[in-house]
């Protein structure tokens, strides 16, 4: 019997086909509200801050647009590598953007080992395959995903930049770049898919499920990677520096 799953109360709606996938845009209304809303208040709590500031959290506001009112909400239906993109690039870009904006002096005083242990509480327990799933039973659980996913690495990211700890910051760095590359190596080397929703979507688009699964797992594991690596290697580089401080100010 084929596996089956309900794409009913999916919040990016059903998979899509590639033929429509470029039509698949998100007009739900209280996201685009909120999204205007986070605008607003972002660019009147930035108002007084320097333009890298502002220039992070323009950045960050644009990404998570397109993230979630684009085709790749859509896209994360089908395939699980796109699920994954998704998560990176909330994790790897929009949450250091969002840690950059925040004020300074807000960042110094985070503690990085619990922002550590709760980024990787958060990866690994919504990529388990049945809290995976979840996320598509009902839109409220979807957004409890991208919430506790994009809050604790924007915890992270704001100690890895502004902590002034210097080896504390690289070797926190570099334990959460090797949870997630283990987590990704799991999935690479997994000999079978693992994941229910996306058992019947992914050969639309020319990829076996386990195919789909291998891809997502070598995102995760390399690309995901690079910017804690570069983390790491500038936090070593200023501990060996004539700058007293390798924090960014």
């Amino acid at each position: 019997m084929e596996p089956r799953f309900s794409f009913d109360m999916s919040y990016c709606g059903a998979p899509p086909s590639p033929a429509d996938l470029m039509g698949r845009w998100n007009g739900d209304p209280v996201l685009l509200m909120g999204l205007v809303l986070v605008a607003g208040f972002g660019f009147f709590a930035l108002r007084h801050a320097d333009r890298g500031r502002q220039l992070a959290f323009a950045g960050a506001w644009t990404l998570a647009a397109a993230l979630f009112v684009s085709p790749i909400c859509a896209l994360t239906v089908a395939l699980f590598s796109a699920r994954v993109s998704h998560h990176v690039a909330l994790t790897m870009v929009v949450a250091p953007l969002l840690a950059f904006a925040l004020p300074p002096e807000w960042a110094r005083r985070w503690r990085l080992a619990p922002a550590l242990a709760l980024s990787t509480i958060a990866l690994w327990a919504w990529h388990t395959p049945l809290a995976y799933a979840s996320a598509f039973s009902h839109p409220a659980i979807y957004w409890l995903m991208q919430a506790s996913l994009l809050s604790s690495f924007t915890w992270l990211w704001a100690g890895l930049l502004r902590s002034e700890a210097a080896m504390a910051a690289g070797l926190v760095a570099l334990l959460s770049a090797i949870q997630m590359g283990f987590l990704g190596a799991l999935l690479v080397f997994a000999p079978e898919p693992l994941y229910l929703p996306h058992l019947l979507t992914s050969e639309a688009f020319g990829l076996l499920p386990v195919d789909d699964q291998r891809m997502a797992g070598v995102i995760m594991w390399v690309p995901a990677n690079l910017p804690l690596m570069a983390v790491l290697v500038w936090r070593l580089l200023g501990l060996v520096s004539l700058t007293p401080k390798a924090a960014l100010r």
